[in-house]
């Protein structure tokens, strides 16, 4: 639903509803015109405050993702950390500075507004219901 664009879809692991801690999920999604497989798993959980998934397999030399949630007042502010490092040296610095830190911020605050906009309605319901379709 929040990454349209790039045909992202779950393939296998958790592919339905919440994940859990040691649980893994494999994406799979175009970009750059490439289909690429990425299997994440959740390393760290303290629902409903934190938790982070760090990438296990995939095309990046590695990925580290934390999610922060704390209320204030009636507001819940999500912080989102990720961290990422590509392969291939020197080439992969200078494409992460010319194009990839860009698109990965873009991709995150895109798909961070669609979250927004389920946890806002009911909407929401939908993600707790397909755990059990």
């Amino acid at each position: 639903m929040s990454t349209i664009e790039t045909k992202e879809e779950a393939i296998a692991g958790t592919t339905k509803g919440l994940i859990n801690l040691h649980e893994t999920a494999t994406w799979q999604a175009t970009h750059f015109g490439f289909r690429q497989k990425l299997t994440s798993k959740i390393t760290a959980f303290d629902r409903p405050y934190y938790f982070v998934d760090e990438q296990i397999k995939g095309i990046f030399k590695s990925i580290f993702h934390e999610h922060k949630f704390e209320q204030n007042g009636d507001i819940a502010i999500m912080t989102d950390i990720f961290e990422f490092h590509t392969p291939l040296g020197i080439l992969g610095k200078i494409f992460n500075v010319l194009i990839l830190k860009n698109y990965l911020r873009k991709f995150l605050l895109k798909r961070n507004q669609i979250i927004k906009d389920f946890a806002e309605t009911d909407r929401w319901k939908e993600v707790l219901n397909a755990k059990e379709l």
